[in-house]
């Protein structure tokens, strides 16, 4: 199933797809792998290849590919036979090239790479190869005992925690324990003596916890590492992000094997993470982080606060330089802002990843419209650059800028947007809270892969430690949440938070600014998000390729006005039974539904039509001439009697409630049969929409009001009350939604009295699957997508096999009655992107509707579908000339 969220990036990873018949070898060295897609060498292979053949500093190294792991789970996770003769073929030749041995100079990094970025999730094991031999070795030939330590420790860590899943935990407080010896703070303080006592502790510690000695073989090390990043492709975060991503599980992952180099072997070495415009914001500027004597997990774990790009500029001028140069190579080569990972071995810069960079929908936009005027791609290109649902993004709340607040601390703005939870500082609690629709701010020292279950549930994240490019800056940038990390001020241990004389604890509500970075105690004031210039521009290249209309659904002038603001072209669904629910009008609609006699009704009615009037004169001015579709009264009678309006009220609706009572309500006496019944309701609701049209046009603005009937099942129905209606507004479009099975599958019939169709695409999921959606996904529905039962929500994204088939008959028998059908949606779907496309593409609709601040995602994911429809129809017609 294609990938709405990546729809972009996929168009991109197409045009880089292998063919079939390209290469049937399934491990390569990098040179042997150029002109090989992602989908085979995964993402951060694809990169390494790239930048080896554009002659950048890469070290030499092995991908093997993505059909390896497919073929290891299809054949139930058994290894296969040859791979390992294979690798150690390949092994050679970087000893070749490296003059060095495997087994007692060459050491090797060993990395997932999934043909879609998913940052942390899978797992990583650095300095393979070693043993205590091999450590004689390495002190002898480099005169440096503490690196060599450094190293050995770092390996027995990885290796312990990935291949013999011990929990990392326990390796971190054996290091934390000998820091408190020595009464120091920093990892990098410890001496060679500390280092080589850990070697022995974390040894001792991993025959404890698996009951073997460590292995000093290094290509068994080489297998069983092999193995554990293969398996890391289903591991639990994994999962969670593919699942929040709509990523197929069945691409699998790549692994690569990477000749090492050092950023740990003193203070002319280090590691760092870079990108080539701001991620944050979108600025044409280098943005990079950059730790001295230390290695990559170091700045991606955020275990230590790294130099930001000013004092890399500063203390490290030639690496500043080198980068800036790197940094314009990449991005022209790839013509889009590159995330990539770097290290320094004695002064020599090497390059280590580079992939497409996780931005914010902020920094996305901008991007986008700056590579269009620095002539790098088209205006279509860049509006495939920018997921519909990131948009999402900018229309987040932000802290209202006239409000007095008073941050507790300041850390580092990591990723823009306000949001207000509380304090919760397990992650597993964390997940089970906003699971449950709790609002939750994830707090931590710094979070680890292992915490995507608690980011995912989370507003947004606050940790101690970390920089821009650390984990959970990154994956809150590519989520779309608030982040403050870095916040070194706070000391967070034992489920608290101090700062000064300050206790945050659990459960206090917090707010966290991930556009400053201050973390502020209790609620801030937010204000909502309005449309930036950038964004403005973007929007009007996706209006001129899209190919339907976008409309919103509006019940006040205040949501129509919004609408507007973003972009809406009409308005699909103005619901009238929230207008009869207003405290002033209660007490006429009470005393319209026990009303005895049509001429006691006539005058409750009467009193309604002023209110009704004034309501769709106050919508008419609002909409500027633009359309407007009225539904006319929709709900049952009894939702209007849960309590008397005022006292006198009470005991005629107590007697009057058990002749209205309904087994199943909302399949019971309302919509269109509420008006076949009372035709006087609807007779009101024209007359009020005629008399309301006619004031707003004397005062010159045009109405283009449309009726549509609610819950119509037989044509009959839509006869009868068409002609009720058109007594009254004879030159209106009247329509219907189409809301049940039997409405779809008739249509060819319904639409001989019909102008219009609008899908209530909500309630016809609810009757085709024969669920109610408040019960369903309140008992079983989430566990259905969880077990794959179903594929997704069905009230999130439409079902194409059974909604959208009843929809797709509806349309084509409709418009075979009726050429000149109009169709639109007015359910929750219409603002979803993966809907929309199969709502514009298959169904044919003529515009979607959707909430007001949905408006802007539905315009992007429109001109998404149109030029998606477009590709296809060029390769359609290229393959017919083959």
């Amino acid at each position: 199933m294609e990938n709405p969220r990546f729809e972009g990036k996929r168009r991109v990873l197409d045009s880089e797809l292998t063919t079939q018949a390209a290469i049937s070898e399934n491990v390569l060295l990098f040179d042997e792998s150029y002109g090989l897609g992602k989908d085979l060498l995964g993402g951060k292979g694809h990169g390494l290849v790239e930048m080896t053949h554009a002659g950048l500093p890469v070290p030499p190294g092995i991908t093997i590919t993505t059909r390896v792991c497919n073929d290891y789970y299809s054949n139930g996770q058994r290894f296969p036979k040859d791979l390992m003769d294979k690798v150690m073929i390949k092994i050679a030749k970087i000893e070749e090239r490296t003059g060095k041995e495997f087994g007692k100079s060459l050491l090797v990094s060993v990395r997932s790479g999934a043909p879609l970025s998913m940052p942390g999730m899978m797992d990583t094991i650095l300095n393979l190869g070693l043993n205590d031999e091999v450590m004689q070795f390495l002190i002898s030939s480099t005169n440096n005992q503490r690196f060599a330590y450094d190293v050995y420790r770092r390996f027995i860590q990885m290796y312990g925690k990935i291949v013999a899943q011990i929990d990392g935990k326990e390796f971190e407080e054996l290091i934390d324990k000998k820091k408190s010896a020595r009464h120091i703070k920093q990892d990098v303080e410890l001496t060679a003596e500390d280092l080589k006592e850990l070697v022995l502790e974390f040894k001792k510690l991993y025959k404890e916890k698996s009951g073997k000695e460590f292995p000093s073989n290094p290509e068994e090390q080489l297998r069983s590492a092999i193995e554990a990043v293969l398996l890391s492709w289903n591991g639990k975060r994994a999962k969670e992000y593919r699942r929040f991503y709509k990523i197929d599980d069945s691409m699998g992952t790549a692994v690569n094997i990477v000749a090492m180099v050092f950023g740990n072997f003193g203070d002319s070495s280090g590691s760092g993470v870079g990108f080539t415009r701001n991620p944050s914001t979108g600025e044409a500027k280098l943005y990079a982080e950059f730790l001295a004597n230390a290695q990559g997990e170091d700045v991606v774990s955020g275990a230590r606060t790294p130099f930001q790009i000013e004092e890399i500029h500063e203390r490290f001028p030639d690496l500043y330089a080198q980068l800036e140069k790197i940094a314009d190579n990449l991005e022209n080569h790839y013509k889009d802002m590159q995330d990539f990972e770097f290290t320094v071995e004695n002064g020599k810069l090497w390059m280590l990843q580079t992939r497409t960079g996780k931005r914010t929908a902020q920094a996305a936009v901008k991007i986008a419209i700056d590579l269009v005027k620095d002539g790098l791609i088209s205006e279509e290109e860049a509006i495939l650059r920018v997921e519909p649902s990131q948009l999402d993004q900018l229309l987040h709340k932000h802290i209202d800028p006239a409000a007095k607040v008073n941050p507790v601390v300041r850390g580092i703005a990591a990723s823009p947007g306000a949001a207000i939870g509380k304090a919760t500082f397990d992650t597993n609690r964390a997940a089970e809270l906003g699971n449950k629709g709790e609002k939750v701010i994830l707090v931590r020292r710094e979070t680890a892969p292992e915490d995507i279950h608690g980011l995912i549930a989370s507003e947004g994240v606050l940790t101690q430690r970390g920089g821009k490019t650390c984990h959970a800056a990154v994956v809150a940038r590519g989520m779309g949440k608030p982040a403050v990390v870095g916040a070194e001020q706070l000391s967070i241990m034992d489920g608290q938070a101090k700062v000064g004389e300050t206790v945050i604890k659990e459960g206090d509500v917090i707010t966290i600014d991930g556009g400053t970075g201050d973390v502020i105690l209790g609620r801030a004031p937010l204000v909502d998000a309005e449309i930036s210039a950038d964004l403005d521009t973007f929007l009007s290249w996706a209006d001129k390729v899209k190919t339907n209309g976008v409309w919103a659904n509006a019940d006040t002038p205040t949501m129509v006005n919004n609408a507007i603001k973003f972009g809406a072209e009409g308005f699909g669904l103005v619901r009238t039974e929230r207008m009869f629910n207003a405290p002033e009008r209660l007490p006429f609609v009470q005393r319209l539904i026990i009303s005895e006699s049509p001429e006691e009704r006539k005058k409750w009615l009467d009193k309604l039509k002023e209110f009704q009037a004034k309501d769709f004169y106050d919508i008419f001015t609002a909409a500027k001439g633009r359309p407007v579709v009225i539904r006319l009264l929709d709900l049952p009678q009894h939702e209007f009697l849960h309590a008397a309006a005022s006292p006198e009220l009470a005991e005629p609706i107590r007697k009057k409630l058990p002749s209205l009572k309904e087994d199943n309500p909302m399949l019971g006496h309302r919509g269109s049969r509420l008006a076949i019944t009372w035709p006087e309701i609807y007779e009101m609701q024209s007359q009020a929409i005629s008399d309301a049209k006619s004031k707003v046009e004397s005062e010159g603005v045009k109405v283009k009001e449309e009726i549509m009937l609610p819950l119509t099942v037989h044509k009959n129905e839509m006869s009868r009350l068409r002609a009720l209606i058109e007594k009254i507004l004879p030159n209106s479009p009247i329509g219907t939604m189409i809301e049940t099975p039997r409405a779809a599958l008739t249509s060819g019939e319904i639409a001989e009295f019909a102008d219009f169709f609008s899908f209530g695409t909500n309630d016809l999921t609810q009757m085709t699957f024969g669920v109610s959606r408040d019960d369903a996904e309140g008992k079983f529905l989430i566990k259905y997508v969880e077990k794959k039962v179903l594929p997704v929500n069905p009230f999130e994204t439409v079902d194409k096999d059974g909604v959208g088939r009843l929809m797709k008959i509806s349309a084509e028998e409709g418009r075979k009655t009726n050429p000149n059908l109009e169709i639109g949606i007015c359910g929750e779907h219409g603002g979803d992107p993966e809907s929309i496309e199969f709502f514009v593409n298959e169904v044919g609709v003529n515009y979607t509707s959707c909430s007001p601040f949905r408006v802007p995602v539905a315009r992007l994911a429109s001109a998404h579908a149109a030029l998606k429809r477009r590709s296809e129809s060029k390769e359609r017609k290229y393959s017919s000339t083959l």
